[in-house]
């Protein structure tokens, strides 16, 4: 896949319109973690080296459902990006119309204006063209630097691309580079590390990947499916029996491909699903009828990390089991190790793992750590993703 990036586009004296993923969490209107705005830094501070050019940012935060909605609206990002880049920052009423025209116009060389919150506007989700023409008018050229919504046509992500000469920022571009990579010429030998609850919500990246790997390691809540599957005992964990079939149709496509399923061989289990429930091994691949799996036990690390430790390629998306509980987040804590242990091209693809790797402080020790959670597992399952194709050479 080939992307017009930012070194593609002239910037000198133009005004930039960027889409950036500001959709931080708050708390009393507070950033409790502003990830998110410090990854779109370079692709700005990059454009604000640029002779004469002036910044016009936007981007969505939460999902409002009666248009302007004070406590979603962007003004505390606004502040933050402010006190990062060390300049001004100015704070529009809203991302299209009369005033916001004028502000754009105004801007002077170096100025930054943040634009409030897309989705105040119904029209940005329904890709409405003349509302793209709107956000398109207010600039010369256009960069999307909003992996996380890139898997989303809205109007600020695929239409306004339509109107503008166009290009990646370097956060989408490295997104490319690392999960494009893992799907078209991975180094072997391949691990591919799948957790998560449910196995609906992860069979097109299994099915996806399973060729293109050399070994699958399947971990998490989505494992008793497997494992139900195979004809083990689970216990009462989690288990999608409507999608056993499917499992096993998987396992045997595996075994036809020569990829290696390294499936949990012991558990770590409890008498209830509760963050109070005392933590008991069973040294089996067998779970007791009263008991539910919560975490994977320490043969199953044991035998990822032989796997792991040798890998030239690895790809991680989902816990290995209920994490957020204390004492049982042992498993997904150590394979956030095992992965910044690798010494092969490591990427953790979104959501929870991106989570538990800031979470137990392995991020900076894993080569990428992708920004998209439902954007990352469209693109590793090889569907095309409109923000990005919009993009294209």
């Amino acid at each position: 896949m080939a992307l017009k990036t930012l070194k593609d586009l002239h910037l000198e004296n133009k005004r930039v319109l960027v889409r950036v993923d500001f959709n931080v969490p708050l708390k009393d209107g507070a950033i409790t973690d502003d990830t998110r705005i410090r990854a779109a830094l370079p692709t700005l501070q990059y454009i604000l080296k640029k002779k004469g050019s002036r910044l016009i940012i936007m981007s969505h935060l939460g999902r409002p459902k009666d248009g302007k909605t004070p406590e979603l609206s962007l003004k505390p990002t606004a502040v933050r990006l402010g006190e990062l880049l060390g300049r001004p920052v100015i704070m529009a009423d809203d991302c299209v119309g009369a005033d916001v025209q004028a502000r754009a116009k105004s801007l002077g060389a170096g100025e930054i204006l943040v634009l409030e919150n897309l989705r105040f506007h119904k029209e940005e989700e329904k890709n409405d063209p003349a509302f793209a023409r709107q956000l398109a008018s207010l600039a010369d050229v256009y960069v999307n630097d909003a992996f996380g919504t890139a898997h989303r046509a809205h109007a600020s992500t695929e239409g306004v691309a339509h109107d503008l000469p166009s290009a990646a920022g370097f956060l989408i571009e490295k997104e490319v580079k690392f999960l494009g990579g893992l799907l078209e010429h991975p180094r072997k030998p391949y691990v591919a590390i799948i957790g998560g609850a449910k196995v609906s919500t992860k069979i097109a990246v299994l099915e996806s990947l399973l060729p293109k790997c050399t070994t699958l390691v399947i971990g998490g809540g989505m494992s008793y499916t497997f494992l139900k599957a195979l004809g083990h005992s689970i216990g009462k964990s989690l288990v999608e029996e409507e999608l056993e079939a499917t499992a096993k149709s998987m396992l045997a496509k595996a075994k036809e491909l020569g990829v290696e399923v390294l499936l949990p061989v012991d558990h770590v289990v409890a008498a209830q699903f509760s963050e109070s429930s005392p933590p008991e091994l069973v040294d089996s691949v067998d779970i007791p009828a009263d008991r539910i799996g919560m975490d994977i036990g320490p043969r199953t690390l044991q035998a990822m990390k032989e796997r792991v430790l040798k890998a030239k390629s690895l790809i991680w998306n989902g816990p290995m089991g209920v994490f957020e509980f204390e004492a049982f987040a042992k498993g997904t804590l150590e394979t956030a190790r095992l992965v910044a242990q690798c010494r092969g091209t490591t990427v953790v693809g979104g959501g929870d793992s991106v989570a538990a790797v800031n979470q137990f402080g392995f991020a900076g020790k894993i080569d990428h750590v992708s920004t998209g959670g439902g954007a990352s597992l469209e693109f590793l399952e090889g569907k095309a993703l409109p923000g990005i194709k919009a993009l294209e050479k």
